[in-house]
């Protein structure tokens, strides 16, 4: 698991240091750094699995992200010439990478430096136990691509979920082996379609997802119908059926298909969603961090917060196994640098302390229609 995370000279961080637990919450306003911490992890992995890493360099435009130049994600203003990530592992090991900035580079980072172990690279964050899904996730379509490649050999969703209906059909009679990741209905089937069709149900009750696969074109159809009572309606297509469902899709998949010390980094998953499937999904995540899945999301959602707070108050999760991060950036000072706050909770779930602008906008509206 990922402990700490120190960043210097990238984006809106001068030099910032992040704890993170099995369950890490970025929020705060746009524009803060909230994904700039999440591009940090991706920013190495991407240079991994193209072997810049490996070979001494960066790269920032790859298959999980597109940073542009190297003038785009340096600090405005930093003291030296350098940026780079310092990672912490399982408060054991700790590695380190230094880059020099060159604004002629367009988009690779030149290293400079580096403190790394061999065993880093057997690690969630750059092996296959690993899913990253962005706020840009692909929504309902008539068919879906298939990707063996992704899918079958490597075990992945898709930065978009686009793979997500292929992983489904392929992986969907394995069984979800870590029992508090079982709907708290405690249905008797227990492999991964039946259960994302439980946790869906939280978001639109008695759905149930059909999958037809094409493998002449590499394409599949996702449908879904709904159990009213004893009658289960026709099939509709992901088109005509709400939007949030498949944006929600593969967040399920990936929280509830991982296994023990798996990477799960999550932006926006409450997008389209209304707040009983918010708090629901709130609660799946600290189900799946208590089993040993780290998860670091990105969120604006108190609704999520709220289904985290309540799964500590339940004891499904530790309050100690949460941390909680909230960014703004004061405009009357001169820092540049992202101002960090991190708010704690306790075992019943209360909040130690709320920073201006912290989730607090219900109380200030309710303020003044008073």
């Amino acid at each position: 698991m990922i402990d700490s995370l120190h960043i210097n000279n990238f984006k809106c961080f001068e030099n910032q240091r992040f704890k993170l637990d099995n369950l890490t919450l970025l929020t705060g306003l746009n524009g803060t750094g909230k994904s700039s911490v999440i591009q940090a992890l991706l920013l190495l992995r991407q240079s991994h699995q193209h072997r810049f890493l490996q070979d001494g360099g960066l790269l920032l435009n790859g298959d999980l992200i597109q940073l542009g130049t190297a003038q785009d994600i340096f600090f405005e203003k930093a003291q030296n010439d350098e940026f780079g990530f310092c990672i912490g592992f399982n408060k054991q090991v700790q590695v380190e990478w230094r880059f020099g900035y060159n604004k002629q580079q367009a988009d690779v980072g030149r290293q400079i430096s580096k403190k790394v172990s061999d065993r880093v690279y057997d690690t969630s964050l750059f092996s296959h136990n690993f899913h990253y899904l962005s706020a840009d996730r692909i929504g309902p379509q008539t068919v879906f691509e298939t990707s063996d490649h992704s899918v079958r050999e490597h075990q992945q969703l898709g930065v978009k979920g686009e793979y997500a209906p292929h992983f489904l059909e392929t992986f969907g009679a394995r069984e979800v082996t870590a029992e508090i990741l079982v709907h708290p209905t405690k249905t008797t089937e227990t492999n991964l379609k039946n259960q994302v069709e439980t946790w869906m149900g939280e978001i639109s009750p008695g759905i149930r997802i059909n999958l037809e696969n094409y493998p002449s074109i590499d394409r599949i159809n996702l449908q879904y119908n709904f159990g009213i009572g004893n009658y289960p309606t026709n099939s509709y297509r992901s088109t005509n059926v709400g939007f949030g469902i498949t944006y929600t899709l593969p967040i399920l998949l990936a929280l509830l298909a991982s296994s023990k010390d798996a990477l799960v980094l999550l932006e926006n998953p409450e997008a389209h969603l209304h707040p009983q499937g918010q708090f629901k999904l709130g609660e799946l995540m600290a189900r799946a961090a208590s089993c040993g899945i780290q998860v670091i999301v990105e969120s604006h959602s108190d609704h999520i917060l709220n289904g985290i707070r309540v799964a500590v108050r339940q004891k499904i999760i530790a309050a100690d196994k949460v941390r909680l991060y909230y960014l703004s950036r004061p405009i009357d000072t001169d820092q540049l640098s992202s101002k960090v706050d991190s708010p704690r909770v306790d075992e019943d779930g209360r909040i130690d302390e709320w920073p201006e602008g912290f989730f607090d906008e219900w109380e200030k509206g309710l303020e003044q229609l008073f």
